[in-house]
This record gives C-alpha cells, structure tokens and sequence, in this order.
C-alpha cells in the first residue's frame, strides 16, 4: 500500500511537470508566432518600399535587370517567413513539427538562393553544395510523402 501511494505521487509530480513543459512550449511558440508576424509585416514594408523606388528610379529598358532579380528574392523571402509561420502555427495546433512542411520549407530558401545567385561571384563547389543540398532536400521530401500515404 505504501508503495502504491509513493508511485502514485511520483506520478503526480511527473504530470505536472510535463503539464508545465507543455504550457512553456505553447507560450513560446506563440511568442514566437507573433515576433513572425513582426517580422513579416515589416518585409511586406520593405518589399513594398523597394518595389515602388525600382519602378519609380529605373528606365523602362532597365527594370528587367538586376532590380526585378532583387524583387524576386524578396517576394521569396516573405513566402519563406509565411511558411515558418505556417510551421510555428502546426506546432501550436498539433505539438508536433510537420516534417514535410519544414523540407518544403527548405526547399524554398535554397530555391530563392539560386533565384537570386550571381553567377560571376560564386564558385563551383558553392555550385555543387547548393546543388547538393537541392537533391536531398527533393528525396528527402519525396521520401516523406511516400511515406505519409
């Protein structure tokens, strides 16, 4: 009998404990989806603010240059803050971390890198490393889905 009422509070100290890791980890996460907000907000700004100097300082022949290149990256860029967002706000919902969204993920900021590489600047094992990176970020989330049906 003793020894049934000291489990049984071990127990209780042990749900508890794990009650309160669980509230820590919401309270993070949500802090954590409202600094993304912040974040975001003020790129849709800057996006916003880059976009309107490009128009307006660039010649109709000189806007297809570099100016859209750097429109594009940072259009990327904010689709990248939405998909942590979206990965913060799974996390929030189900506790656990979506991989298949966390590759997607990935797989976008390498894309973006790519989008916006200079190619005079940048050697060829950076060349191999991204293209690296790309093929096992692509099997990995292949693998993934296969793995969900």
């Amino acid at each position: 009998m003793v020894h049934w009422v000291r489990q049984l509070g071990r127990q209780l100290k042990n749900d508890t404990f794990l009650r309160r890791l669980h509230q820590f980890e919401g309270t993070v996460s949500k802090v954590l989806s409202l600094g993304m907000i912040v974040v975001i907000l003020a790129m849709v700004v800057d996006l916003a603010i880059v976009l309107f100097n490009s128009i307006s300082s660039t010649s109709p022949g000189q806007f297809l240059g570099q100016p859209v290149v750097d429109i594009f990256g940072l259009f990327l860029s904010v689709l990248i803050a939405l998909e942590i967002l979206e990965n913060i706000t799974a996390y929030i919902r189900s506790h656990v971390v979506q991989v298949e969204l966390v590759i997607a993920t990935a797989l976008t900021a390498v894309g973006r890198k790519i989008i916006i590489l200079d190619l005079n600047k940048i050697s060829g094992t950076t060349l191999i490393g991204l293209a690296i990176a790309i093929f096992s970020l692509a099997l990995s989330y292949w693998i993934v889905r296969l793995s969900h049906r």
